[in-house]
């Protein structure tokens, strides 16, 4: 059987993490159930979420981290990228960036933080193809070489269909605003990537997930924190 590239499966990115955000979701719930403290639901969850994904983007973040942190020149960013092992600036990434969902999640009432959980999954999946769609492969080979470039229909669709899910799981207005964040958090670090390798990589496309998730999750907790 013939395999489908990549590129052509993009708008499922967010109903894929819509699944996981569910799995995560209803398992911070089910901590919170038990009584355990809001830091604690929310580090259950996150542990369910990088199971899930064999913490897949987490590793993208810290490698993209390190060669960003750690090179003086392109060669150099691209060579300590492909290096399996992880440095001073990934270990801070990944301590930062989970303890960041965490602490956002705790400030949250579990049922809305489950829902938060959700939206942010599926929109930082839709972010992945809007970059994929925006910005060039840093490299010939690869993981964002060989993936392709998504067409705009498919980009459309991902993106769409992550603003969707947000909406169902947060409301319309808070859906809407948890949109924003996400675009926020994924233009922040394309810039970023764009300035550092010209493009993306596999790795940066991690990063630009998680970057997402946080953009969510601080949006939300923004809205949140609105009186009325």
């Amino acid at each position: 059987m013939a395999r489908v590239p990549l590129a052509e499966t993009v708008w499922a990115f967010p109903l894929v993490g819509a699944g996981i955000g569910l799995a995560a979701g209803g398992a911070l719930l089910a901590a919170a159930w038990t009584g355990l403290p809001a830091l604690a639901c929310a580090f259950v969850a996150l542990t369910v979420s990088a199971v899930l994904t064999g913490a897949l983007h987490e590793d993208g973040l810290a490698d993209t981290a390190d060669g960003f942190g750690g090179g003086d020149s392109l060669e150099r960013k691209m060579e300590i990228m492909r290096d399996s092992r992880i440095g001073a600036y990934g270990v801070l990434a990944l301590i930062l960036g989970v303890g960041l969902r965490a602490a956002l999640l705790s400030g949250l009432p579990a049922p809305l933080a489950a829902a938060a959980l959700v939206a942010a999954a599926a929109l930082s999946r839709a972010a992945m193809p809007a970059a994929m769609f925006a910005l060039e492969p840093a490299r010939a080979d690869g993981l964002g070489a060989s993936a392709g470039c998504p067409g705009g229909p498919a980009m459309a669709a991902a993106v769409v269909i992550g603003g969707l899910v947000a909406v169902l799981a947060l409301g319309p207005e808070t859906g809407a605003a948890a949109l924003a964040g996400a675009a926020a958090g994924a233009a922040l670090l394309a810039g970023l990537a764009k300035s550092q390798i010209g493009g993306y990589t596999g790795d940066v496309l991690g990063a630009i997930q998680q970057a997402s998730e946080i953009g969510v999750l601080t949006v939300v907790v923004a809205v949140a924190a609105v009186p009325g």
